[in-house]
């Protein structure tokens, strides 16, 4: 038995998230389902990954790993998976690694970038959150307020299984190309939903339906189940995973 670690990249737009369920399309099923047709077995090789996007969610870098005994060489295995699995989602590279590599609990760094497009796009219609009246300087100003390690109990889906909330963010800046801003964060840890929930509400302060101050006080005074502002799915991409 090998264990593998593979680079996924998927459109998300197509799946109803990452993690397996039943009777929906997900990334992690659509792999799994592959490497059931590969290696003809009625059980399921369980697919762990560093972390769960959400339906409609991207990704460019997700990272997992998973345990089978096969002939096949890495190079005809990652051909084979792909040929089983859609157009939409790929394995980009694919590896043995050590026994004890986990995906999740192994990744010291996590890159999300989230992509607002001003005005109407067709290209853009999945791919980005579509806008207007964005102030660039004010989501520039916001997102250095995050850097550093803060309570982001505000800024996510209340778990009370979790243990804390706390996260350490490495970097969080806007950038502007023509019509795309694009967001790239780098953390840590991610919440539930707390990078939509973040950019979500730097649009809103920017578009001055909410305040500043106020984007301040739910840093400063985490609360749980605030009524916040979630940006959508489409424009969020899991970039990369990074581990030592």
């Amino acid at each position: 038995m090998h264990r593998y670690k593979i680079i996924i990249q998927y459109d998300g737009s197509f799946f109803s998230g990452w993690q397996l369920q039943n009777e929906k399309k997900t990334v992690q099923g659509e792999i799994e389902n592959a490497l059931k047709v590969i290696t003809k077995s009625k059980s399921r090789f369980p697919i762990k990954g560093s972390g769960r996007t959400d339906s409609g969610v991207h990704a460019l870098g997700q990272v997992a790993h998973f345990d089978i005994d096969t002939r096949l060489t890495d190079q005809e295995l990652k051909n084979a998976i792909n040929f089983y699995t859609s157009k939409h989602c790929k394995i980009m590279s694919l590896c043995k690694t050590s026994s004890d590599f986990d995906s999740r609990h192994d990744a010291l760094k996590r890159t999300y970038i989230y992509q607002l497009y001003l005005g109407s796009s067709i290209l853009y219609n999945n791919q980005a959150w579509l806008v207007d009246n964005i102030d660039l300087t004010v989501l520039k100003q916001l997102s250095k307020l995050i850097i550093g390690e803060h309570d982001f109990l505000s800024f996510s889906k209340f778990d009370p299984l979790k243990k804390h909330t706390l996260s350490i963010i490495y970097g969080s800046d806007w950038k502007e190309n023509g019509d795309l801003l694009t967001y790239t964060i780098s953390a840590n840890r991610f919440l539930h939903h707390m990078i939509r929930y973040i950019v979500g509400t730097m649009v809103e302060v920017s578009r001055q339906n909410f305040s500043g101050d106020q984007f301040k006080s739910l840093l400063q005074t985490p609360r749980k189940n605030v009524q916040i502002h979630k940006a959508p799915a489409c424009g969020l991409q899991l970039l990369k995973v990074e581990y030592v």
